[in-house]
């Protein structure tokens, strides 16, 4: 007898997840997304539509063939691979309790090993790519001006995307030359940044000419409508090729809104030499994950060059012997 599995993965994720879990709305769509290529794959490789799969054909040779196939076909990293597989390692332990005949096939599933990935150096812009970057839009324009603001946040705050676009119009609030921004972080954690003036200049001259609109977000798209994670990628790389005229080490980088966090997470690490206030900034919850700036900084290392001194070696300099002695000797 077999179990169909559209039941258990509708209740999963729409109730295990965002009630029971209280899982943040991002967590939720990237398992859903999840879901969406592991069916799209089984449709394919069994034959059958996704409304019929059954729960006992999403075996482990069937996960170990997706897995394998979004690094060979789609091209995915390591990352992303564990990413869709602990979204299905959490829908299986769910299923223990549901479905407890399927246990034995449940259990080899969840015996399915996570990728090792390598660990990066940290991805950064330095002051003045920074600077040709946050240039680069147009003030006298509306998009320019979203754009501004939108870059100038990235850049000040660190915020990550979902957190970038997550922002509401009430989430702000001026204070004097500050303007406080509530963040609503991973794991349904919320922390205020106090921005600077330069930074609640570039947010006041958008929220003029943003209008009324139904969507609450802080940043709109040109059809009034918030600003999705492609849209804001597609902002960057047509700025980052007008950066590019005015500093040619931006040739080859890419930049990303996680780049703009980490030359925020730099910017921090430098200007206060405290990992944890780092961690404080940038919304980690373990000061572990901070360490990376350390490891990313150059200037870390100088330091450290400049503090220890090297062990003192006998002096010597090598003197080649006369040709002629040479050549004597060779005989």
């Amino acid at each position: 007898m077999t179990t169909p599995i559209a039941p258990h993965i509708t209740a999963f994720l729409r109730e295990r997840l965002p009630l029971e879990r209280r899982a943040s709305q991002n967590t939720c769509d990237t398992y859903a997304y999840s879901f969406q290529l592991l069916f799209q794959f089984a449709s394919s490789r069994l034959g059958v539509p996704p409304s019929g799969l059954q729960f006992e054909q999403v075996d482990a040779p069937l996960v170990m063939a997706f897995l394998e196939h979004l690094q060979n076909q789609r091209g995915n990293s390591g990352r992303t691979r564990n990413v869709r597989l602990a979204a299905i390692k959490s829908f299986m332990r769910y299923m223990e309790y549901r479905l407890p005949s399927a246990l034995d096939q449940i259990r080899r599933v969840l015996a399915s090993p996570m990728m090792r990935t390598d660990g990066r150096v940290v991805r950064y812009l330095t002051t003045e790519e920074q600077k040709a970057l946050l240039n680069a839009p147009d003030p006298k324009t509306r998009a320019g001006t979203r754009d501004r603001a939108l870059c100038h946040l990235a850049v000040a705050g660190g915020l990550r995307v979902s957190e970038l676009l997550g922002l509401r119009m009430e989430d702000l609030t001026f204070r004097g030359k500050y303007v406080d921004v509530l963040i609503h972080g991973k794991g349904r954690k919320e922390r205020i940044l106090p921005l600077w003036k330069e930074v609640g200049d570039s947010l006041r001259a958008w929220i003029a000419i943003r209008g009324n609109a139904r969507a609450p977000e802080l940043f709109l798209n040109s059809r009034n409508e918030a600003l999705t994670r492609s849209g804001v990628a597609f902002i960057l790389r047509n700025y980052q090729s007008e950066a590019l005229l005015v500093c040619p080490s931006l040739k080859g980088k890419r930049i990303s809104p996680h780049v703009l966090r980490h030359s925020c997470g730099i910017n921090v690490l430098r200007s206060t030499g405290d990992i944890r206030k780092v961690a404080l900034w940038l919304g980690h919850e373990r000061m572990e994950t901070s360490e990376i700036y350390v490891a990313g900084d150059p200037n870390e290392k100088l330091e450290i060059l400049k503090a220890v001194v090297p062990p003192s070696l006998r002096p010597g300099k090598f003197s080649p012997p006369d040709a002629l002695i040479a050549s004597l000797k060779a005989r």
